[in-house]
């Protein structure tokens, strides 16, 4: 069957990405695992420039259009860590980027958006509502409208975590992806199931968040009002069509995680790790730690993919 993400780009992204972004730590968590009652593998996706995974794609995708001769104002909408990376990106080039974002979007992510360099327009109650008004301008001023999850050059970028991931010497039962657009589940799965068809691919959602899990399961796109969770960087209520049709037939389970598992997924890396994690960056270890049946005695490998957290949530959280 053919696919929208090709291989031989993930490779390619693998080897040409920005450093700061490639070759992140990975490891196995003795204790941790022993907490979660599975052989676990993390792969640290927060200790880079911005705090996320989300770099890998957003460098690709730059320097790949730049290669084409696509160079056109660029405009995208973010919950903080995609606005973040397309800024890094945009200001390595010398390119103006403008960035909408929520209202309520996290404070810190905002503010370093606009240390990178973004313009940022804060709109509506959530980062949907945030994306029609950047899709209504970019249409507007003739801009190149970047979307995170439906350009195949930030999955494909994203999926040079897992040509990193399966360079570890046991193999793996188990990989568990937080899912919010599905830009990092599609590149990830993509790339791990050409290798290897046995790794079950299991996508961690957000339970007060679930247009995705339930328009995979359906098989139809569902498109809610409203999202009820503190994870904001997976906190989806409209799906993109194209990240849907990449999930399809890649992907073994989606998994609903609750609000008070992620903030112990956040609990147990700072505790085990050492490592600052925001909701949506504990997502996978929230899954483990609320599934534990279905990782018992496995060898389980999750991707922690951000760490931004403003002063008041690490005291609250932490």
């Amino acid at each position: 069957m053919s696919h929208r993400l090709q291989l031989e780009h993930i490779l390619e992204a693998s080897r040409i990405v920005d450093p700061a972004f490639l070759h992140s730590p990975q490891f196995g968590s003795e204790p941790l695992g022993e907490r979660l009652g599975c052989e676990l593998l993390v792969k640290v996706e927060t200790l880079n420039p911005i705090r996320s995974f989300k770099g890998r794609g957003a460098d690709y995708f730059v320097q790949k259009a730049l290669e084409r001769g696509q160079v056109r104002p660029m405009v995208c909408a973010s919950a903080g860590n995609f606005g973040q990376a397309m800024a890094y990106a945009c200001r390595k080039r010398g390119l103006p980027l403008v960035v909408y974002a929520s209202v309520n979007a996290n404070p810190l992510k905002v503010a370093r958006m606009r240390a990178l360099g973004a313009e940022v327009r804060l709109f509506g109650e959530d980062f949907d509502a945030a994306k029609l008004e950047a899709k209504r301008y970019a249409d507007e001023a003739g801009a190149w409208m970047v979307e995170d999850g439906k350009e195949p050059e930030i999955s494909e970028g994203a999926g040079s975590i897992a040509v990193e991931l399966l360079t570890y010497p046991r193999p793996l039962g188990a990989v568990v992806v937080p899912l919010g657009n599905g830009a990092l589940l599609g590149g990830v799965a993509r790339w791990i199931k050409a290798q290897d068809r046995g790794v079950q691919i299991i996508a961690a959602v957000a339970k007060g968040a679930p247009a995705m899990e339930q328009s995979w399961r359906s098989g139809s796109r569902v498109v809610h009002e409203r999202i009820q969770t503190i994870a904001d960087g997976i906190g989806v209520r409209v799906p993109i069509p194209e990240a849907l049709e990449d999930l399809r037939g890649l992907v073994d389970e989606m998994l609903l995680v609750e609000d008070a598992a992620m903030l112990e997924g956040i609990k147990l890396a700072h505790r085990h790790l050492g490592l600052v994690l925001e909701p949506s960056g504990a997502a996978g270890l929230a899954a483990i730690h609320q599934y534990p049946v279905l990782f018992a005695h496995k060898r389980v490998a999750t991707i922690l993919c951000g760490g931004n957290l403003t002063e008041e949530q690490m005291k609250a959280w932490l």
